[in-house]
């Protein structure tokens, strides 16, 4: 392999900062790595250090020493959660007087978090649309109908349902009322039309 390959498989897999903060998290040495995987301490600290690149066995042995998958040392953990302050979502006025808000900004790859704050008496009106679909109840009293089911839910409860059955949903409580409903993003979702909200 020329040196330039090298150099770019190098660049392309670099397991020394994980290798560094699960050794640190377990509250090993190198020493200590080394005495379990077998491996020689200069070698080691060249692969902490982006220096060397570890073959499959040696990344085991390493992984096997940390007491982690060997997978875990070729994920990036140095990437930033994504962080949205409630003051920050994304807001919709709904028709009923409510507000529709997106809880995860649409940062999510794969799934949409919206949080819906309703009015006493507020609801959907009868809709249908594409994806599995998700209610947890935050505050308030909730009726959600679908075909003949009809359910009434309080704080901390569940629902989910196939939405391209038509359904609607309800603040029969006398404040108002939170729901967080989850969908997946790739799921195609209409702008609610007047008289609709959410979910």
């Amino acid at each position: 392999m020329s040196e330039e390959k090298e150099e770019s498989l190098a660049r392309a897999i670099r397991v020394g900062r994980e290798i560094r903060r699960w050794r640190l998290e377990r509250g090993l040495t190198l020493a200590q790595v080394v005495e379990r995987c077998g491996l020689n301490i200069g070698y080691l600290s060249q692969i902490e250090n982006d220096k060397a690149v570890p073959s499959l066995e040696a990344l085991a042995s390493i992984a096997a020493a940390l007491d982690v998958p060997p997978a875990w040392l070729l994920i990036e953990s140095s990437s930033s959660p994504r962080v949205i302050l409630e003051a920050d979502r994304p807001r919709t006025t709904m028709p009923n007087g409510g507000e529709l808000s997106e809880v995860d900004a649409g940062t999510s790859r794969d799934v949409c978090i919206l949080e819906a704050v309703v009015p006493a008496g507020g609801a959907t009106g009868v809709h249908a649309h594409a994806g599995d679909e998700h209610h947890v109840v935050l505050t308030g009293t909730w009726r959600l109908t679908q075909g003949e089911h009809v359910v009434v839910l309080g704080p901390g409860d569940y629902l989910a349902w196939d939405p391209t059955v038509p359904h609607d949903v309800e603040n029969i409580g006398e404040e108002p009322g939170r729901l967080l409903v989850i969908y997946p993003r790739h799921a195609a979702r209409q702008a609610p039309r007047p008289g609709e909200g959410l979910g």
